[in-house]
């Protein structure tokens, strides 16, 4: 948990340092797109309300095998740590549809996206975006467990 927490305030002193902003236009949420480095490759994120989104898809550039944000959605730690997040942070979140979710979780059948995930769900932590500068997006709480899970680097 002190990895974590340490993890948080070094990149929250990145993202304050950091002012490599992009006028880039995003889909309706934002408008404009800044980034880090994080063992020489950039990662974009952006700022909604008060809140940082980082970009998991450009974390798994760091990941040298074939790992996939859905192979992480599959692990049933995950769904109930993004189930835990949820509940805290948003008041919409759908606890039936998270519950079928958590119970398949972690089965060898089993396989979620995350646009299903937060169609399902009402889900705001995570979320795909298509188009020219799309990927998937999450809050900084949870791009840090995903930077975990990919890499002890992070």
């Amino acid at each position: 948990m002190l990895l974590i927490h340490m993890l948080y305030f070094l990149l929250n002193t990145i993202f304050k340092l950091t002012n490599n902003i992009c006028s880039i236009k995003l889909p309706k949420r934002c408008d404009i797109m800044k980034n880090f480095e994080v063992l020489d490759t950039r990662i974009n994120y952006y700022n909604e309300g008060n809140e940082d989104y980082i970009s998991l898809t450009d974390m798994l550039k760091l990941k040298d095998s074939e790992f996939f944000i859905s192979d992480w959605l599959r692990n049933r730690n995950t769904v109930e740590f993004l189930g835990i997040w949820e509940e805290l942070y948003n008041p919409n979140f759908n606890y039936g549809e998270f519950a079928i979710i958590k119970s398949q979780a972690g089965l060898n059948s089993y396989q979620i996206s995350v646009k299903e995930w937060s169609n399902k769900t009402n889900a705001v932590g995570i979320l795909a975006k298509t188009g020219r500068y799309g990927g998937t997006y999450a809050h900084k709480d949870i791009a840090f467990e995903f930077g975990m899970w990919i890499s002890s680097k992070f």
